[in-house]
């Protein structure tokens, strides 16, 4: 395997940026400091750009198997690597949902096939599945679906939840939202066709009873969980008093958009958990950018633009970011919201190691070499006709950002630069430890080696 060197970056460490050379073989970093003279068979002069640890998104919806129509492996996997994600962990609501074993292999094997960046996936809890559950070992968690799922993949049922983290051994993730809530609310609005009712059947009450609840059940069983795409105010302190088991992540649509978007915007923003006020958005800002919230994911779930089109509730929940969501954030760090140490803590670092991921999102002698070259001075616009995932829009269409990635590796391989795809290029299943690091201290810099 090639033998690489890159001089003159900027080198973004968790505590620092400096500028330095970093030298990678065989798919890991030897060097973060070589000399500029060191003997490799590539030499890249990277003066002027920044290079970063490959982003690792914890929560991505590719539809595939079943639904390929929307998205598939292939087609997700270049807008990760064009957006930066060398890693990301999908979740189980596909056709077959991922309630077994066997049916998590399927999709190793097609992500063994088709991906261009690293891959894991979740299995998905079932009201009666524990025996499979205790069974996974070698993935990076369950996924328990607490509201917002059909058929069963639905849990809401209290014993149900006990068995799961009474017998079960893997991290938990959940969608919170209380499922008597949302029905109930819905029963009221019966009839509305105006998308903003969205947040008004799921509720910011639908958020917090369900985040209550599923933090309790961990605390209770001393199971380590991590609250999905955090969407009110009020579940930051509940959250920052709930211990070191629990940690949590905010999703782009949480950050940037609020109720007043949906007479501009539509369908376009409607999500479970809904978009919330811009006093949500400020609050989840801060909790970002504290270290409260530790993880900055994505929750890609893609549809197609005439099934978004329809007139609510007909419309499905749900929108794409994989290929914008690092240049989003690196806007932000351009306009002073927050410094790039806390970026890659944030969709770097701390999701390696909450989910127990060897080797993954730090640029430290060792470790993978899944990098990625960024360019803070690089301004783009983005237009849904531009868009790789197959779903073929954004909710950022037409924003311009500052900030964007133009070089990404797997495993040390150059699988995206300016805009063209080294298309041979496969990632690899991380090896998931869950016996090291994990959830304590996701902001501390202290973690799987």
């Amino acid at each position: 395997m090639t033998r690489t060197l890159i001089r003159n970056a900027s080198v973004v460490f968790l505590d620092q940026v400096r500028e330095t050379n970093v030298l990678w073989e065989d798919g890991r970093i030897l060097d973060i400091d070589a000399s500029r003279s060191t003997n490799a068979t590539e030499v890249i002069d990277a003066g002027g750009l920044h290079l970063m640890a490959g982003v690792i998104d914890d929560q991505v919806h590719f539809r595939e198997p079943g639904l390929t129509h929307k998205e598939d492996l292939a087609t997700a996997s270049r807008a990760c690597a064009a957006g930066g994600i060398t890693t990301y962990c999908e979740m189980p609501n596909t056709k077959p949902h991922a309630v077994t074993v066997p049916l998590v292999r399927d999709k190793e094997r097609i992500a063994a096939e088709k991906s261009l960046v690293n891959y894991g996936f979740y299995i998905g809890a079932t009201p009666d599945n524990v025996d499979e559950l205790r069974a996974a070992t070698d993935m990076p968690g369950i996924k328990i679906f607490i509201g917002s799922s059909t058929g069963n993949l639905l849990v809401d049922e209290q014993d149900a939840l006990e068995r799961i983290f009474a017998e079960s051994t893997l991290p938990i993730c959940a969608h919170c939202e209380d499922e008597a809530t949302v029905r109930a609310n819905a029963d009221r609005l019966r009839g509305t066709h105006d998308v903003a009712d969205h947040s008004n059947i799921r509720d910011r009450a639908a958020a917090v009873i369900a985040t209550r609840r599923v933090i309790d059940l961990a605390n209770r069983h001393r199971h380590r969980f991590h609250v999905l795409h955090v969407s009110t105010a009020d579940e930051i302190s509940i959250i920052q008093a709930a211990g070191d088991l629990i940690t949590a992540e905010v999703c782009p649509h949480h950050l940037f958009f609020n109720v007043d978007d949906y007479k501009r915007l539509g369908t376009r923003i409607q999500m479970n958990p809904s978009i919330k006020m811009a006093a949500d958005n400020e609050a989840l800002w801060k909790a970002v950018v504290d270290g409260v919230i530790p993880v900055i994911a994505t929750d890609h779930s893609p549809h197609t633009v005439p099934e978004k089109s329809m007139a609510y509730p007909d419309s499905p929940s749900g929108m794409p970011c994989v290929e914008n969501v690092l240049a989003l954030m690196l806007d932000q760090v351009n306009r002073g919201r927050m410094s790039l140490n806390q970026l890659t803590a944030r969709m770097s670092d701390a999701p390696a190691r909450i989910w127990g991921m060897v080797g993954k999102g730090r640029i430290e002698v060792g470790y993978d070499a899944d990098l990625i070259l960024v360019d803070m001075q690089k301004t783009k616009t983005i237009h849904d006709a531009d868009q790789l995932t197959k779903s073929g829009w954004s909710a950022w269409n037409g924003v311009t950002l500052r900030g964007w990635p133009v070089t990404t590796w797997v495993g040390g391989q150059r699988v995206y630069h300016e805009d063209s795809f080294d298309l041979s290029v496969r990632g690899t299943k991380p090896q998931f430890d869950h016996s090291r690091g994990g959830f304590a201290n996701t902001t501390s810099g202290i973690g799987l080696a």
